[in-house]
């Protein structure tokens, strides 16, 4: 190793991150010691320190002599535990330098001081580019002031309240990225990004909580857990999410998305409003998954109304690729969802069906649906007939699964079941 350049030396530890790693290597001589400075990035996993160097505060000076050290850190990860008060002084001595900051605050040491002001002390690092927060507790906004060079934002699993989510966020204007995942909110989350393009919002709980979203290049955005959702300047959106997992969905208002290519709607309610407003809108979807239970106002569980075939695939002529659970394909397969078939009418672009089936009812209509959708797309290439959690409690199951695979033989090079 002495005949390699120190330049070699150098780009071969900057691989490194791990703090036991950093440690054993700057161990081995002073030559190797010397490169530590010029280290990227470091890493404090869960393990890193044993339970008495925690209690006795060792690992504090541990994690401080490190930081200390490495003169040029641009990345630093703290999954350990370790005591908020200490904080500030890492980030002042690095501050010029830090691009990257990982917190794991569920680990910190003193939890009683989560909700103090420690966050505050975020600001120190003025060149943040990306910060990574979990298991912090924001029921007030953190006195950061703009961080104008943060451009990814992650916090992951906190019990947040809306005005504080809105101020947060009003401190990162620039943004491209933002995650707020396994999050506890209720009542109105609003903001305004001008430069997000990824936004992904997972909140818990069955409460009524309303989403109020204006990014004009916004290109994906996934939101799970909301009752209301408004977005303004969707016209870049290429990928829609939207789930509610308990509750309901009442309203959702995205103006049009001509660039949309992907779209997920899920849930066990949705008000039928709010469902055709999304299709409405999305009309030159790619690929489309509907898997919501029931329609119906408050607690009045309904099915679907009736959905007209023809009308339904010219309103989405672009459609490749459709998976259908079963309250949207029962509502395919009533007795007027065909009346407007004719010889004239294609399915031009679809390529893959995926169809969930859960009831054997109304097999008659369901058959003459399916033989339709095998008809008349004349690009289909594959069609997968998933039947989930059907009760064989009458005969009817017994016949519908006899004629489906029948319709399975007739079509074998594209049907197949599950």
């Amino acid at each position: 190793m002495d005949s390699v350049p120190d330049g070699v030396v150098q780009h071969i530890l900057s691989m490194l991150s791990n703090v036991r790693d950093v440690a054993a290597c700057a161990c081995v001589c002073r030559r190797w010691r010397e490169h530590v400075p010029y280290l990227p990035a470091l890493f404090f996993p869960r393990n890193a320190f044993d339970a008495a160097a925690v209690g006795g505060g060792a690992a504090d000076e541990a994690i401080g002599r490190m930081v200390a050290a490495v003169a040029r850190l641009r990345e630093l990860v703290i999954y350990c535990p370790f005591s908020l008060a200490r904080l500030p002084g890492w980030l002042s001595m690095r501050s010029a330098s830090l691009r990257v900051l990982e917190l794991r605050m569920d680990a910190a040491a003193d939890k009683e001081a989560l909700d103090a002001g420690y966050l505050d002390c975020i600001a120190l690092a003025t060149g943040l580019e990306e910060l990574r927060l979990w298991g912090v507790l924001l029921t007030s906004a953190p006195a950061w002031g703009p961080l104008q060079g943060l451009r990814v934002l992650e916090i992951v699993g906190a019990p947040l309240r809306d005005t504080a989510v809105t101020e947060l966020l009003a401190a990162c204007p620039n943004l491209t990225d933002l995650s707020l995942l396994g999050c506890d909110c209720s009542g109105e989350v609003s903001f305004s990004l001008s430069m997000l393009q990824r936004c992904r919002l997972d909140f818990l709980g069955g409460g009524n909580c309303s989403l109020l979203l204006a990014a004009p290049r916004l290109q994906s955005l996934e939101a799970q857990g909301f009752t209301w959702i408004s977005l303004q300047g969707g016209h870049s959106l290429r990928r829609l999410s939207i789930a509610k997992s308990t509750g309901r969905v009442y309203t959702v208002d995205t103006g049009k998305l001509p660039d949309l290519e992907f779209l997920s709607l899920r849930g066990v309610q949705w008000s039928w409003a709010a469902v055709s407003s999304v299709l409405q809108c999305a009309s030159q979807v790619k690929h489309l998954v509907m898997k919501i239970e029931f329609c119906g106002e408050f607690d009045l569980l309904q099915p679907f109304p009736e959905v007209d075939l023809v009308d339904f695939f010219n309103s989405h002529p672009r459609l490749r690729k459709f998976e259908i659970h079963g309250a949207m394909f029962a509502a395919l397969c009533q007795r007027n969802s065909l009346k407007n078939l004719d010889s004239r009418f294609t399915i031009p672009c679809l390529e893959e069906l995926l169809i969930t089936v859960r009831s054997p009812l109304n097999a008659e209509q369901k058959l003459s649906t399916l033989e339709s959708l095998v008809k008349y797309s004349v690009n289909l290439q594959a069609m997968v007939i998933r039947i989930s959690q059907m009760k064989n409690c009458h005969d009817a199951a017994d016949d519908f699964f006899e004629e489906i695979c029948k319709f399975k033989y007739t079509n074998y090079k594209k049907v197949q079941i599950e």
